[in-house]
């Protein structure tokens, strides 16, 4: 096996991972570790935008306020204050780092989203957020001398040795075998696991690797019952979904179904802008019932295509004119809350070993991420994760034992069978609405592929391995909370406040 040291290994290139190297490029040498391409990561296709109290009559306390009632009393206030302290700074840094925010005259522009009580949403290019801030990091990594960006590379696991991480085993372009082995320490910011599910919002690449990868070695994981499904996804059938910002609803726009009602009224007092939690299983209950659900941002007129370009040019390639026609509408699995646990450094349960973004639970985001806190997370705790790495001592690495690495499975198309599978069985039994019954049932079934997964199915076993977890910790929360609603146990129950279910 092939073995390259370095001081820093960051698996992910998402707003965390680059945020990460970035942060560390000035006390070592970085490799960063990604299994496709640069810009492969949920980061890149965000549109909504990064939040952050700079605002006019804004202020971080507000901003905490907003976080703390989203996430239904389970999330960890000491993380969102470092969060909401954070938010202005970290803002400066992106924006000296190239990312070209939207503004109007010399200010930021700022919008509004669900759940927010102001406007302190910052964007690129209208609805492009995440690819703007990701090419902007891109840029910055590809001219740091010191660090090395390595695309299509597949990490397999840790490396752990004397109860120390000390690097990571990964299958490169040619599937060969190599050692990334870390002086200081490892970083995964391997994003979230979307494609568990049948329909998502999620880039292809996101599959729960990091998850399954701490799981594996034993590392703690924190609130994975915690899935949101963000309520308007383009109800076209493809994979990953094209996502219908929250922002358009920010903007005027409101959901209807095919009678023509405006039903957001009848399931809460913040109608469109509601949690997001509320506004899918609103619009999953008018599906049972037989309706479709649309979009209304005629409202918004020849507004539309110039504050959000991208949406406008995708509803106008399958032939629907946000202008004057409804836009189709459907909820799709978004982002996890949950994660790695990790401290207020990113610091996991295994010693070398840090996490941030979406596969890390800082208890930031609680039982229900705040609308664009996620890429604000990512960019918070990543520079924290590099504050405190870099301060660490040098290990030894010399000596590192080889491990093995299963060759990969040249049989694609049943390893696609085994996906699908597992995508719908998580839709049918750990989705919008669970129940005891479905979730054993969903367990059951999990068994049932599990059985035909091969050694070499790398991302199929670390969907397997997340998809059981997060059903096992549904089946553990015998309440409602937030993403996770069981209809045998529909209240929100006062003992399970600050109650973090950690496997």
């Amino acid at each position: 096996m092939t073995r390259l040291v370095t001081d820093y290994v960051v698996v992910g290139s998402g707003i965390a991972g680059l945020t990460t190297a970035l942060s560390l490029g000035e006390s070592g040498r970085v490799i960063v570790l990604t299994k496709s391409r640069e810009q492969e990561s949920n980061s890149f296709r965000a549109q909504g935008g990064i939040a952050a109290a700079i605002g006019e009559g804004d202020s971080p306390e507000l901003h905490r306020q907003d976080t703390l009632r989203t996430g239904v009393e389970l999330c960890i206030p000491q993380s969102v204050d470092v969060l909401v302290e954070m938010a202005p700074q970290t803002i400066q840094l992106l924006s000296g780092w190239g990312t070209p925010f939207d503004q109007e005259g010399a200010q930021f522009a700022l919008g509004r989203e669900g759940s927010h009580s102001v406007s302190r949403i910052l964007h690129v290019g209208g609805d492009s957020t995440g690819a703007g801030i990701t090419d902007s990091l891109l840029k910055q990594v590809q001219a740091h001398e010191r660090i090395e960006i390595m695309t299509h590379t597949m990490v397999a696991d840790l490396i752990v040795h004397g109860g120390v991480c000390l690097g990571v085993t990964a299958l490169d372009e040619g599937r060969e075998p190599i050692a990334y082995l870390a002086r200081k320490g490892v970083v995964l910011a391997t994003g979230g696991c979307g494609q568990l599910y049948r329909y998502t919002t999620n880039d292809l690449v996101s599959t729960g690797d990091g998850f399954a990868m701490a799981h594996r070695a034993g590392v703690k994981l924190m609130d994975m019952e915690f899935v949101q499904f963000h309520p308007t996804a383009l109800a076209i059938e493809q994979n990953p979904m094209f996502l219908v910002s929250e922002a358009v609803r920010g903007e005027g726009a409101h959901l209807v179904n095919d009678r023509g009602e405006a039903f957001m009224e009848r399931y809460h007092s913040w109608k469109d802008l509601a949690p997001r939690d509320v506004v899918s299983r609103a619009i999953y209950t008018e599906m049972k019932a037989g309706r479709k659900v649309f979009l209304d941002a005629r409202v918004l007129g020849e507004r539309f295509e110039k504050r959000f370009p991208k949406i406008y040019r995708q509803a106008r390639e399958h032939g629907i004119d946000p202008e004057t026609n409804l836009i189709p509408v459907t909820p799709a699995a978004h982002f996890i809350m949950g994660g790695i646990q990790t401290d207020l450094h990113g610091q996991t349960s295994l010693p070398r070993l840090f996490a941030c973004g979406e596969v890390a639970c800082t208890g930031v985001h609680g039982a229900n991420r705040l609308a664009s806190n996620s890429l604000l997370e990512g960019a918070v705790f990543a520079q924290r994760v590099a504050d405190k790495l870099s301060s660490l001592a040098e290990q030894a690495v010399e000596d590192v034992p080889d491990f093995s690495i299963p060759t990969l499975c040249n049989d694609k198309q049943s390893e696609e069978k085994l996906k699908q599978s597992i995508r719908q069985i998580m839709w049918d039994y750990a989705g919008i609405v669970r129940t005891d019954e479905g979730l054993r049932k969903g367990l059951s079934l999990l068994d049932k592929v599990a059985a035909q997964v091969k050694d070499g199915m790398l991302e199929t076993r670390n969907m397997l391995i997340t998809a059981q977890i997060i059903m096992k910790a549904a089946c553990m929360r015998e309440e409602s909370r937030g993403g996770h609603y069981r209809r045998d146990f529909p209240e929100t129950r006062v003992e399970w406040s600050h109650k973090h279910l950690v496997i």
